[in-house]
C-alpha cells in the first residue's frame, strides 16, 4: 500500500507490521505479539483517517490528532525497518568468533529496538485515547457531508471586460462553433486552473447566443447535485416547473423533448469528471439544427470524452504572452497599456515572470497594486514576496491559492503524494518524468499487484498532465518526457507541503537554522541556492529522520550522509562547470536507499569501495567523473533495475550477474573486456541499452561480434542506442546482417555506426517508432522498406553520398511520421522528392546538406505533405567560399523555400540556418 501526504506512512506500516505476523517470523513471539498490537490499534485509526484525508478544512482539534498520526507512523517505521534489517543483517560466511561477537552485538540492538516498540505502542494507545476524549470522531462527522463552496473565478474576471489577448482565441472559437455542420457540435476549452477558460467561454456565448432560439448557461463545480443543475438548465430554458417531484430521468426527458426541434446552444462551465458529463449529455438531444455545446475544462481526458473523441474540436488554452501580460497590468495598474513608469519597470517584470502567463494571477495581483494608494517600489516589492509561500498573507492572495486548491482538492488520494514532491524541486525548472516517476517508486508513493511499477508511475504522471496541474515541456515520439510546474501552483504544494510536514525547502543558512526548532523531524529535504558549509552541526540530529534529500545550485552543505540512514532518495544537481567533489563514501550505510543520481557534469563523485550493503538500490544514476575505481561490488545489487555509469566507467565484471537491470546506460564499452561485452546477452529483463564509445575509441573486430550477438539475445529490449563511431570498410559487418533482431524495438539509434546501406533486418521491426541511420548509399527500394514501418513517427537519416537516381516518398510510404530529417554532404534537394499521399502526417521537414553549385530548386512535390508545419533547412558550404557568396546563396535558399511555402496549403514556417564548413 502507498503512502500519503496527510496520513504519512500509515499503509506501508500495516503492511510490514502484518509482514512480521508472516511464517518468516514466527519463532520471535514477543515482537509478534507486540506488532500484532500495533497492527490493531493502528487499524482502528485508519478508517477515520482514510476520511479525512478528503476533507480540506478540519477542526483544528482533529488536524493536530490525525498531525500526530502522521509522525508517529514514520517513527514506526523507521523502527520496523531497524529491526528488519537487524534480523537479515546475519552473514553466515562469516568466520565463528566474528559471527558470534556480532550475534551478541546484535541481542542488545534488538534489545533497544524491542523497547522502542514498547513505547510505539504506549503512543498508539494514547492516541486512541485521546481520539475519545476529544471526541474526533464528532468533528469529523459534522463537517464532513459540508460542500465546499466553489470562489468561481466568474467573480474575479466579471471585471476584466478589458482583458487584452482574448480576441484571437475568441475568434477561433466562434469560427469552430458557427460552421456549416448541422449535426450536434460539442466543443471542449480545456487548460490550467486560472487561464480564463470561463472569460473566455462567456465572450463567444454573449457573441454568438442571439443566433440560437435556445440557449442557457450551466455551472457544474466539484461536487454537482445534477438532478438540481438539470432543473436549474430546465428552468433557464423556459420549462415550467412541475408540480409533482421529478425524477432525474423525467428531467433528462423533458428536456430533450422540449430541445429536439430547436437549435439551442448550452454552455457547460466548470465540468470535472467524466460520469457527470455522461448523464449531463443525456439531455442533449441529437439533431440536424446546428446546434452547439461548449464545455470548459481543466482535465484533458474530460475535454476529450465531451468531444466524442474528435481533438479537432477542442481548444487547449494557453498561457498570455508576454506582450499581452504587460498591457493587462498596466491598464489595470495605470490605466493605460502602454504607460509604466520608469522606476516600476524592473519589478514589473519580476512580478510577471512569477505570474508566468496566468491571467488570473495578473489580475489578482495587479488589483492589490491599484488599491494602493501611495505609488512606491518598496510597496510593490512587498506585495512580489507575498507572492511565495512563505509569505503569502493577502486575504487576495489566498482567494487566488483558493482557486488553485480546488484542482488538488479534486486529485485522487493516490495522486497527492506525487503531486507534493514536485516541491523538492526548484521554481522554474524543467523536471525529466524518468526521473520524478523513479523518486515516486522510490519513496513508496506507486504501488501495484502487477510489479509494473513504472507503467503505473508513468501513468500517474500523465493524469497530473491531464488535469492542468504541470504543463508538458518536452514531447517527443508521442510522449510527454517532461514538465514544469507553475509559480503559482507551486507557491501551492509548498505550502500544502509547510501544513503537512511533507517536505522542508531551505533556501539559506537562516531555513537550515530554524530546522532544529520546528515541532517536527523533517521528512524531506531540498536545498536551494545559498546555504553553505557554516550551518551547525546540531542540525544533524533534527535531520536524521530523513527520507528524501536533494541538494541544486551552489550550495556547498553537504550533511554527513551516515547519519541519515532512513534515505530513500538521495541526489545532487549541480551547475555546469561547478567544480567539486561529491562524497558518496558513505552510502554503504544507507540500507533503505533506493534511488540516487548525481548530476554534476564537471564534478568528480568519491564512491565506497564496497556497494553491496545498499541492497535495496533501484536507481543509480551517476552523470559525473569518478575519482576512482568503481565499486566492484555492484553486481552483487540484485534490486538494481536503472544503471547509468559515471563517464569512462567500463562495463562491470560480472555483468552478466545483473538480471534486473532494465535500463543500462554505459560510455566506457570500448575499455571493457570482451567477457564484459558478452555477458550483455544474459541481461534478459533489459529494455533500455545506450553504449557510448569515449572519443577516438574504437572497439575490436572481436567486441563487435560479441555485441551483436549480446545484442541478438536481448529479446525485450525496447530502446537501442549505439553511439560509438564505426567507419564502414566495405565488408559486411554482423550488425549489417543481424539475423534475429530483437522483435520488439522501438526507438533505434546508430546515427554513429556508419553502413553501406539500410540493413534489411530494420524493415523487420514493426514495433519502431524512431529511427536515426547512417549510410553511404541510399535507394529508393531502401526508401520503401523504411516507409512500410507501420508506427515510424520519427526518422533521422544521414546519408553520406545521394543516388544517380531521385529518390521518392512514394504513396502511402511513412503512414505516420511527423518528422523527417536528411542530412547530407550534397544537394539533398536534386534528388529528393515526395509522391501526394506519401508522409501524410509529416509536420517537420529538416534538410541538412552542403553545396558547391546549388540549383535554385526545392524537393518536388513539397505541396503534397499536407500536414507540413515546419520546414528547417541547414546549409552547409564547403571550404574556400567567400563570406559575400555565402550569404548570397544563404538568401536565394530561404527565398526559394519561402515561395515554395507560400503556395503551400498550411503556409509552413521557414528558417534557413548557415553552418561553417
Amino acid at each position: 500500500m502507498a503512502a500519503s501526504a496527510t496520513t504519512g506512512v500509515l499503509n506501508p506500516l500495516l503492511g510490514k507490521l502484518g509482514q512480521l505476523l508472516g511464517e518468516e517470523y514466527k519463532k520471535l513471539t514477543g515482537v509478534r505479539k507486540q506488532a500484532s498490537f500495533l497492527k490493531d490499534e493502528l487499524s482502528a485509526m485508519k478508517a477515520l483517517l482514510d476520511k479525512m484525508e478528503l476533507m480540506d478544512k478540519l477542526d483544528p482539534t482533529a488536524k493536530n490528532w490525525r498531525d500526530h498520526i502522521r509522525e508517529m507512523s514514520y517513527d514506526m517505521e523507521n523502527c520496523i525497518d531497524d529491526f528488519i534489517h537487524d534480523i537479515q543483517g546475519a552473514d553466515a560466511k562469516k568466520g565463528f568468533v566474528r559471527k558470534m561477537a556480532r550475534r551478541l552485538r546484535r541481542l542488545g540492538r534488538r534489545h533497544q529496538i524491542a523497547n522502542r516498540i514498547e513505547e510505539l505502542k504506549v503512543l498508539a494507545v494514547e492516541a486512541n485515547a485521546r481520539r475519545e476524549r476529544y471526541r474526533i470522531d464528532d468533528c469529523i462527522n459534522s463537517s464532513y457531508d459540508t460542500v465546499v463552496v466553489d470562489p468561481r473565478m466568474t467573480a474575479i474576471y466579471k471585471e476584466a471586460t478589458g482583458l487584452v489577448g482574448i480576441d484571437a482565441p475568441k475568434e477561433e472559437l466562434v469560427s469552430l462553433l458557427m460552421d456549416s455542420k448541422k449535426e450536434l457540435k460539442v466543443v471542449s476549452i480545456v487548460g490550467f486552473g486560472g487561464l480564463g477558460k470561463t472569460t473566455l467561454a462567456s465572450k463567444v456565448y454573449d457573441e454568438i447566443g442571439g443566433q440560437f432560439n435556445c440557449m442557457a448557461f450551466v455551472s457544474v463545480s466539484q461536487r454537482p447535485n445534477v438532478k438540481n443543475l438539470l432543473s436549474a438548465l430546465q428552468f433557464n430554458i423556459g420549462i415550467k416547473d412541475s408540480s409533482h417531484v421529478q425524477e432525474l430521468q423525467d428531467i433528462i426527458n423533458r428536456l430533450r423533448e422540449h430541445l429536439k426541434h430547436m437549435r439551442y446552444f448550452i454552455l457547460v462551465d466548470d465540468l470535472w469528471d467524466e460520469p457527470t458529463w455522461n448523464i449531463i449529455s443525456c439531455a442533449f438531444p441529437e439533431n440536424a439544427n446546428g446546434s452547439r455545446v461548449m464545455v470548459t475544462t481543466r482535465l484533458e481526458d474530460v475535454a476529450v470524452r465531451a468531444c466524442g473523441n474528435d481533438d479537432s474540436n477542442i481548444y487547449r488554452m494557453k498561457h498570455l504572452e508576454e506582450k499581452y501580460s504587460t498591457r493587462l497590468f498596466c491598464n489595470r495598474v495605470f490605466g493605460s497599456e502602454n504607460v509604466c513608469p520608469p522606476q516600476f519597470e524592473e519589478i514589473l517584470a519580476e512580478i510577471l515572470k512569477k505570474c508566468g502567463g496566468l491571467p488570473l494571477s495578473i489580475i489578482t495581483i495587479s488589483s492589490l497594486l491599484a488599491s494602493q494608494e501611495a505609488r512606491l517600489v518598496n510597496e510593490w516589492e512587498i506585495i512580489k514576496n507575498s507572492l511565495g509561500a512563505k509569505f503569502a498573507t493577502k486575504p487576495t492572495l489566498e482567494e487566488m491559492r483558493g482557486i488553485l486548491n480546488l484542482s488538488y482538492m479534486h486529485l485522487p488520494v493516490h495522486l497527492r503524494p506525487c503531486f507534493l514532491y514536485l516541491g523538492m524541486y526548484p521554481e522554474d525548472r524543467e523536471i525529466l518524468r524518468d526521473d520524478l516517476v523513479r523518486q515516486w517508486i522510490a519513496e513508496g508513493f506507486v504501488c501495484s499487484l502487477h510489479g509494473d511499477l513504472d507503467g503505473v508511475a508513468i501513468s500517474y504522471f500523465n493524469e497530473l498532465i491531464n488535469r492542468s496541474l504541470i504543463q508538458p515541456e518536452k514531447t517527443h515520439y508521442g510522449e510527454v518526457l517532461s514538465c514544469r510546474v507553475h509559480d503559482m501552483m507551486l507557491d501551492l504544494i509548498l505550502s500544502k507541503c509547510a501544513e503537512d510536514n511533507f517536505i522542508i525547502v531551505a533556501y539559506d543558512n537562516e531555513d537550515m537554522e530554524r530546522l532544529h526548532r520546528s515541532e517536527y523531524k523533517v521528512r524531506r529535504l531540498s536545498l536551494k541556492s545559498s546555504v553553505d558549509g557554516a550551518t551547525s552541526n546540531t542540525l544533524v540530529t533534527s535531520m536524521s529522520q530523513v527520507r528524501s534529500y536533494a541538494r541544486f545550485g551552489e550550495s556547498l552543505y553537504t550533511p554527513p550522509l551516515s547519519q541519515f540512514k532512513y534515505l530513500r532518495v538521495l541526489w545532487f544537481e549541480f551547475p555546469y562547470q561547478w567544480d567539486t567533489i561529491v562524497d558518496l563514501t558513505a552510502i554503504g550505510h544507507l540500507f533503505l536507499l533506493r534511488y540516487l543520481k548525481v548530476s554534476a557534469i564537471s564534478a568528480g563523485v568519491a564512491l565506497p569501495a564496497e556497494i553491496q550493503g545498499v541492497s535495496h538500490l533501484e536507481t543509480l544514476d551517476l552523470q559525473c567523473n569518478p575519482t576512482q575505481s568503481f565499486p566492484s561490488d555492484i553486481t552483487c545489487l540484485v534490486n538494481l533495475f536503472h544503471l547509468v555509469l559515471p563517464y569512462g566507467t567500463v562495463l562491470p565484471e560480472g555483468i552478466h550477474n545483473m538480471k534486473s537491470v532494465g535500463t543500462l546506460h554505459c560510455s566506457g564499452i570500448s575499455e571493457s573486456s570482451l567477457e564484459n561485452i558478452a555477458g550483455l546477452s544474459e541481461l534478459t529483463n533489459l529494455k533500455e541499452l545506450t553504449l557510448r564509445m569515449p572519443y577516438r575509441k574504437c572497439l575490436t573486430a572481436e567486441q563487435v561480434d560479441a555485441l551483436v550477438f549480446s545484442i541478438g539475445m536481448l529479446r525485450g529490449l525496447r530502446q537501442l542506442s549505439l553511439k560509438c563511431h564505426h567507419e564502414w570498410d566495405g565488408n559486411d559487418r554482423q550488425l549489417e546482417s543481424l539475423p534475429d533482431p530483437p522483435p520488439g524495438l522501438e526507438v533505434l539509434n546508430l546515427s554513429m555506426w556508419e553502413f553501406g546501406r539500410v540493413p534489411k533486418w530494420i524493415g523487420e521491426l514493426r514495433c519502431l517508432r524512431v529511427l536515426s541511420l547512417h549510410v553511404l548509399h541510399l535507394s529508393n527500394d531502401e526508401v520503401c522498406v523504411l516507409g512500410q514501418l507501420p508506427f515510424l513517427v520519427h526518422v533521422w537519416l544521414h546519408v553520406s553520398k545521394v543516388s544517380q537516381d531521385k529518390v521518392v516518398v512514394g504513396t502511402r510510404l511513412f503512414p505516420v511520421l511527423e518528422y523527417f530529417a536528411i542530412r547530407s554532404d550534397e544537394d539533398v534537394t536534386a534528388y529528393l522528392s515526395f509522391d501526394a499521399g506519401g508522409m501524410p502526417m509529416l509536420q517537420t521537414l529538416i534538410l541538412r546538406f552542403g553545396w558547391k553549385e546549388w540549383r535554385s530548386a526545392t524537393p518536388v512535390g513539397m505541396e503534397f505533405l499536407t500536414c507540413l508545419r515546419d520546414i528547417r533547412v541547414w546549409l552547409k558550404h564547403t571550404s574556400g567560399v567567400s563570406g559575400k557568396h555565402r550569404q548570397r546563396i544563404g538568401a536565394d535558399v530561404e527565398s526559394a523555400f519561402r515561395r515554395a511555402a507560400r503556395v503551400h496549403t498550411r503556409h509552413p514556417s521557414v528558417s534557413v540556418t548557415l553552418l561553417a564548413g
